[in-house]
């Protein structure tokens, strides 16, 4: 992009247009991922939906290469193009709540710190992921899951409404009557069809929850494990617990004795009746003695955000995922000999629940294409260190490569790294697949949308 260019885009939008030689562009282009190093020609900060459709036009018209960044939480640094244009949503930071209706609308740059801070002022939410940093708009397009799913399903489930910029530049409004079949495809299908502008949730009765941490010598994974693999899926839905293979962090609730000790354990929410709440996580003793066993209520935003300082922006990251139906033996070695062969104090492996609630929707109501998973597994190598990037990389490959075969095929879109290749994305969606790829011909024929794990346009019969 020549200065001429820019300083065209700059006349066209109401928001800030900053190019490589303004003195924000390094500040600008950071994301949460320390590991991903693109710079992009322009970041096109748009101020609102009108700011989106001036810019989706004007990439379009000129024949940019486009990314769209919404909290910049992408693990693949998805949300950033080399030599291209970034619409940034990051100005669009915004939640109006109906407490009576109980819907949130959120603006497509909200964090899930945004919108649990304003919900839970009307004890309320809707189910996000656990890291309150991520952004709203690409943890929702992926699917969403986190501590409330159990009990109240997915994201994209909760999902009522969203405010969408086309590739043509037009706008509009996609529910269960209006664009239907893009409404469909937003759920679960990524940014392949245009950028969201606002999201529209239901909410539910969620203020104080029960938390506990429960961690076990990481020696003990294999007894943990084949506990955990047959407790989780039979407890009320109340009960979440993701698994964990972790090093203990230094700092509260965790004793300095057991600090930068390898374990694995849970990390429990309860939301059900508080009153007695920790005899929910009672049955953790079958497993074995834990060294480690912490509960309290907490407001939700303080669970939510339990975890934002010990991983920050800026850290080495790198991830893959799966998801499970069933943990064999077999896998629960691999889990085991990786597990205590973490390459670095921060790196992990995580089993989300995806049962309960999101087993009672429709295979083909939305288009996450899991709905008979039981867990969404992430692996993940991270370390602020550059020097140690190859490192926790191959720890992660390796460990991928080696659990994958008791996998059920295909990840949760959003634990996808960067060229991931036709092949796996068919996987992540299965038969929605082909559906998914005929929406994308109505509404972006030309993949305009490509920066993502990309489902091309159909073919014209």
């Amino acid at each position: 992009m020549d200065s001429t260019t820019l300083e065209a885009m700059r006349a066209t939008l109401r928001g800030p247009v900053i190019g490589p030689q303004d003195a924000e562009y390094p500040e600008t282009r950071k994301i949460y991922n320390a590991m991903i190093d693109k710079r992009p020609a322009a970041f096109a900060q748009c101020a609102d939906a009108a700011d989106v459709m001036a810019a989706v036009d004007f990439v379009r018209d000129n024949g940019l290469e486009l990314a769209v960044r919404g909290g910049g939480h992408s693990g693949p640094g998805l949300c950033l193009v080399d030599g291209g244009v970034t619409i940034d949503l990051s100005p669009m930071r915004w939640v109006r709540v109906d407490p009576v209706a109980r819907i949130a609308q959120v603006g497509a740059g909200s964090l899930l710190s945004d919108l649990d801070h304003a919900t839970h002022a009307f004890g309320l939410a809707t189910p996000t992921g656990i890291i309150s940093m991520t952004g709203v708009a690409g943890l929702t397009l992926g699917g969403g899951h986190g501590y409330l799913t159990r009990k109240y399903g997915l994201t994209v489930d909760n999902l009522l409404a969203a405010d969408v910029v086309l590739a043509d530049g037009s706008f509009v409004t996609a529910n269960e009557t209006d664009h239907p079949d893009l409404f469909w495809a937003l759920r679960g299908g990524g940014g392949n069809f245009g950028v969201v502008t606002s999201f529209t949730f239901r909410l539910h009765p969620v203020e104080t929850v029960g938390v506990g941490i429960t961690a076990w010598p990481v020696d003990h994974t294999r007894e943990v494990l084949t506990w955990y693999r047959h407790f989780l899926p039979q407890a009320p839905e109340d009960v979440y617990g993701f698994f964990a293979l972790f090093t203990i962090p230094p700092g509260p609730p965790f004793p300095e004795e057991i600090h930068g000790r390898k374990v694995c354990g849970v990390v429990w929410c309860h939301t059900g009746d508080l009153d007695g709440f920790e005899e929910a996580f009672a049955a953790v003793n079958e497993a074995g003695p834990p060294l480690f066993h912490f509960t309290s209520p907490m407001p939700y935003p303080v669970l939510q955000s339990s975890f934002d300082e010990v991983i920050p922006t800026g850290y080495q990251w790198y991830w893959r995922g799966d998801f499970f139906d069933t943990i064999p033996d077999a896998a629960v070695d691999v889990h085991l000999k990786y597990g205590e062969n973490l390459p670095s104090p921060l790196s992990l492996m995580h089993l989300y629940p995806v049962d309960g609630a999101v087993h009672r929707v429709g295979p083909d109501a939305t288009a996450w294409g899991y709905r008979d998973a039981v867990w969404s597994g992430v692996f993940a190598g991270v370390d602020p260190d550059p020097a140690n990037a190859e490192t926790i990389k191959q720890w992660c490959v390796n460990y991928w490569e080696e659990a994958h075969p008791y996998s059920m095929g295909g990840a949760y879109v959003n634990f996808m790294g960067e060229g991931e290749d036709a092949g796996r994305v068919r996987a992540t969606y299965r038969d929605h697949y082909d559906r998914l790829a005929q929406v994308k011909r109505t509404y972006d024929p030309d993949n305009l949308f490509h920066a993502n794990q990309n489902i091309g346009p159909a073919q014209q019969p």
